[in-house]
């Protein structure tokens, strides 16, 4: 590539940063490991404790809701979204899973705001439990909590580079 162009790109560094997680408390066995794993990956890339805020809700459906009320208080510079949908019998997954997806997307937009995306949207719980693993036991699917968490922090980095 051309020295002459300029790349701009987010940074791992989480220091001064401030952060809200919203954590689903349906199938907390899943939900439960993803928001450690989100928590622990912040940390270590500089997160303050107390710059960390965890806001419970009951299912993926609420959040939406939930994160544009964080995004409209200004008081964090990133969103995680954790949750998870596991296919059934009936349509009920693709309507919670579609407007959840959508609805973040929109709060995104809307509030120019990073909303990582941990929501998992899955055919089975043994599909949740891979991608919610411990980063030592996973099999190439990695910790979806530390990939949303990632995720909202590079691009939060990003954003405030992008500023005019």
């Amino acid at each position: 590539m051309d020295k002459q162009i300029k790349i701009r790109e987010g940074e791992p560094n989480a220091r001064g940063l401030r952060f809200a997680i919203i954590a689903s408390y349906f199938y907390p066995f899943i939900v439960d490991q993803l928001l450690d794993a989100a928590v622990d990956a912040l940390l270590k890339h500089g997160a303050d404790a107390s710059d960390i805020e965890v806001i419970k809700v009951p299912g993926a459906f609420e959040i939406p809701m939930v994160a544009k009320k964080l995004a409209v208080s200004n008081r964090y510079d990133a969103i995680v979204a954790l949750g998870c949908v596991i296919r059934g019998e009936t349509a009920h997954f693709d309507f919670v899973a579609g407007e959840c997806s959508k609805g973040i997307a929109q709060v995104s937009l809307d509030y120019e705001i990073p909303v990582g995306f941990g929501v998992l949207t899955v055919d089975t719980a043994e599909q949740a439990l891979e991608r919610a693993q411990p980063e030592t036991k996973a099999r190439n699917k990695g910790n979806k909590g530390v990939d949303a968490a990632l995720s909202a922090l590079e691009m939060a980095t990003l954003l405030r580079r992008l500023e005019l």
